[in-house]
């Protein structure tokens, strides 16, 4: 062979091996995809999606493929894109009815925010995936902000948010840090919220943050003016904290802890460690000591700061001790808004004892509860009556009864509409818990914000700074009436005196225990003022 053919020949094989060599090595190392925009990451699919994924979770599926129909409807009209950013896949399967439940209400506010015509913009909502507990929420925030930068995603704000985590902390830093609005509608930890003040205000924490939930510590203060926390005695009373790094944990700890109660001191507060949100690890082991030790005590009331898992083995260990015949009333925080989900008919037993008399109660403040507005607002119309002796007018009723009351009406009409329209949600949305109806109202502050803010061709979409900065002014004329209450916010993007439902799980005396409200907390101590005027000094 002439060697220039050999030369020819060894190069040809070369570029083969090399071309090949580069192919097997992307093909081993190409990103193992789940869907579109969505990669599989230690085991989980994480990432953006709007195309009616369902993230492995069976139960979501429905609703996903609700969102993108929603989506396809309003592609040809002027729309911004919404993130949905929480954990959306779990082993647990109480926890993925809770995700289900979050997304209904994504959906169902997503429908009514892009109600009416002649309105922009409209909503296209995506679903974000962090992973469990927020672990991979680096990539993910990483595609929010090429999205926010895309003229064809337009992000616009991020929603969702379901955890007090430093990974949620993290992840809402860096979005707010780039300028992307964030409303956060479930996350009650008071490290992920802006102080309020003149200089704080000017230099918030996280520029452009909006909650829609009172913090741990409004939630705690609003449970002690309902529960008469001032005026329990401090010997009856006992703090139970989780020690692991936990933002909802530590922060209702600290809530707790600062109740003044009156006379002589009571036992000392009492820890244990859980392994994870959803793993109970040994804290059965720890609660069996923890119990003995409140027997020994005089306490009967136990301020609670833990997830709802370690909640239900608590109160079952509290039961099962049963010292001196002794009824005890565990008071919770949001979380605890879950717990009937975890309970068994065994564990309905196991809290009313063999004499069927309830050993152990549970009150929580709930962020909503959908029989509050029309309880309180019979109780407020039989006290008119019998004060002033005829029917109320419409105009006389209290707005902060009344608005939210119309709001929930309007959430049942939007839910009737979506099951005429055949939309599948994976069952009738449960609006007990009270998720769907804090990301209804979640999608719907969004939808006002977004709508105030568009000015000019309908084409024109609202720059990211203008969607942050509009959060401050809601309120007042410019109120959200939620399903969850009057949504006023401050000029640090905070909820002013934002109510919470006191709820009551109790065992009762047969069968399946009742979730019961018993009434409206609020963190100020008195409703909302009227038109919800926000004073100048907010606590």
């Amino acid at each position: 062979m002439p060697r220039w053919k050999k030369i020819l020949y060894t190069l040809l094989v070369t570029a083969a091996l090399v071309a090949g060599g580069l192919f097997g090595w992307t093909f081993l190392h190409r990103p193992d995809t789940c869907a579109e925009g969505v990669e599989r990451i230690g085991g989980e699919c994480v990432g953006v999606n709007g195309e009616g994924y369902d993230f492995d979770t069976e139960e979501i599926a429905g609703v996903a493929q609700a969102i993108a129909r929603e989506n396809k409807r309003i592609e040809k009209d002027p729309y911004v894109t919404v993130a949905m950013m929480l954990p959306l896949e779990s082993d647990s399967k109480a926890l993925r009815r809770q995700i289900r439940s979050d997304l209904q209400g994504a959906y169902l506010g997503q429908l009514q925010a892009n109600e009416g015509e002649g309105e922009p913009p409209k909503i296209r909502l995506v679903l974000a995936n962090p992973g469990r507990e927020y672990a991979h929420q680096a990539p993910v925030v990483d595609t929010l902000l090429r999205m926010a930068r895309s003229p064809e995603d337009r992000l616009r704000a991020v929603t969702g948010f379901n955890l007090s985590l430093d990974a949620t902390t993290e992840a809402v830093g860096r979005l707010t840090a780039n300028k992307i609005p964030v409303l956060a509608s479930r996350i009650t930890g008071d490290g992920i919220a802006n102080e309020e003040g003149l200089d704080a205000v000017a230099k918030p924490k996280f520029p452009g943050l909006a909650r829609i939930i009172p913090t741990n510590y409004q939630v705690a203060r609003a449970l002690a003016a309902f529960t008469g926390g001032q005026d329990r005695e401090d010997r009856r009373t006992v703090l139970v904290h989780d020690t692991r790094q936990d933002s909802y944990n530590e922060s209702l700890a600290k809530a707790f802890d600062s109740i003044e109660e009156k006379g002589p001191a009571g036992p000392a507060e009492m820890s244990f460690t859980s392994p994870a949100i959803d793993e109970p690890g040994a804290t059965g082991n720890q609660f069996t000591q923890i119990a003995n030790n409140i027997c020994s005590s005089e306490a009967d009331t136990v301020y609670f700061a833990g997830r709802t898992l370690h909640l239900r083995l608590f109160a079952l260990k509290l039961a099962e001790v049963g010292c001196q015949n002794r009824h005890y009333t565990i008071i919770s925080g949001s979380d605890a808004a879950s717990l009937r989900q975890y309970m068994s008919e065994d564990d309905w037993q196991e809290l009313r004892g063999t004499d069927g008399e309830a050993k152990v109660t549970v009150q929580y403040a709930a962020p909503a509860h959908p029989e509050a507005w029309e309880t309180e607002l019979t109780a407020w119309r039989k006290e008119w009556r019998e004060r002033h002796g005829r029917e109320p007018a419409a105009k006389e009723l209290p707005q902060y009864l009344a608005e939210p009351k119309a709001a929930l009406d309007r959430l049942r009409n939007v839910i009737d509409t979506a099951r005429r329209q055949g939309a599948d949600l994976g069952g009738t949305p449960s609006l007990e818990d009270s998720r769907t109806m804090l990301v209804y109202d979640g999608m719907v502050t969004i939808g006002t914000a977004l709508h105030q803010v568009q000015s000019g061709p309908a084409e024109k979409v609202p720059a990211l700074e203008e969607v942050g900065q509009e959060w401050v002014r809601l309120n007042a004329q410019h109120r959200v009436p939620g399903t969850s209450g009057l949504i006023c916010l401050t000029g640090g993007g905070n909820p002013y005196d934002k109510p919470v439902a006191v709820v009551e799980l109790d065992p009762g005396r047969k069968g399946e225990g009742t979730l019961k409200y018993v009434g409206l907390g609020w963190p100020t101590g008195a409703p909302q003022p009227r038109n919800c005027v926000i004073p100048s000094s907010t606590p």
